[in-house]
């Protein structure tokens, strides 16, 4: 058994200042100079997939996140691909409802694999990084297209320095206050750094 499959250090660990060390000590709290998803550069980056390598971290933050979303009641558990998917299932499995995901068709979100949602369905939608919000507001909006009902929103990591917009309740395990900036007026592009482009999803412009 690997010493972070303790159950006891992981549940205090994913609460609080204990998750920014369990960032740093895995890697997933990168530094240097990055090219967000949402064409916003920073020095810093979240990559949540290494927290979530560790089916023990996983299912930990997944508890954690739904303890503060049980109170909502949700039905069931959607989260946008790809970020959300391995925290939401684990959400979902802890308030012991369905998960669901939607993914990119062209440009647009969408309910794939027989994925549904019933009209007046409670939905949280779960993300591991918040940033701008907008991918956030996109699967709501794909929910309640649906007639679904959105009643709250949980991530690992909140990033976004209270400029979310959410509408309904959002828990974060952690909120971290991590500079962006226009490429425009990026310091380190000024500096002669390059940012470079982590994740999976193609950026799209600072403007949308």
């Amino acid at each position: 058994m690997r010493s972070d499959e303790a159950s006891p250090p992981l549940q205090q660990a994913m609460t609080n200042n204990g998750l920014l060390g369990a960032l740093e000590a895995c890697g997933a709290l990168r530094r240097g100079h990055f090219l967000l998803s949402s064409g916003l550069h920073s020095p810093a980056y979240v990559q949540c997939a290494v927290l979530l390598e560790s089916p023990a971290r996983a299912a930990a933050a997944g508890e954690q996140i739904a303890d503060r979303l049980r109170t909502l009641v949700p039905d069931s558990v959607l989260a946008p691909a790809l970020g959300g998917v391995i925290i939401g299932y684990e959400v979902a499995r802890a308030l012991g409802v369905p998960f669901r995901f939607a993914e990119r068709a062209g440009e647009r979100l969408a309910l794939r694999r027989g994925f549904e949602l019933s009209p007046g369905e409670r939905v949280v939608i779960i993300e591991d990084v918040v940033t701008t919000g907008k991918s956030t507001i996109e699967t709501a909006a794909l929910a309640e297209s649906a007639g679904a009902v959105v009643v709250g929103i949980g991530s690992i990591i909140d990033r976004s320095a209270g400029k979310h917009g959410f509408a309904v309740p959002f828990a974060a395990l952690l909120s971290l206050d991590l500079p962006t900036y226009d490429p425009g007026a990026c310091p380190l592009c000024h500096d002669g750094s390059e940012a470079i482009k982590p994740g999976s999803r193609p950026q799209a412009s600072p403007t949308k």
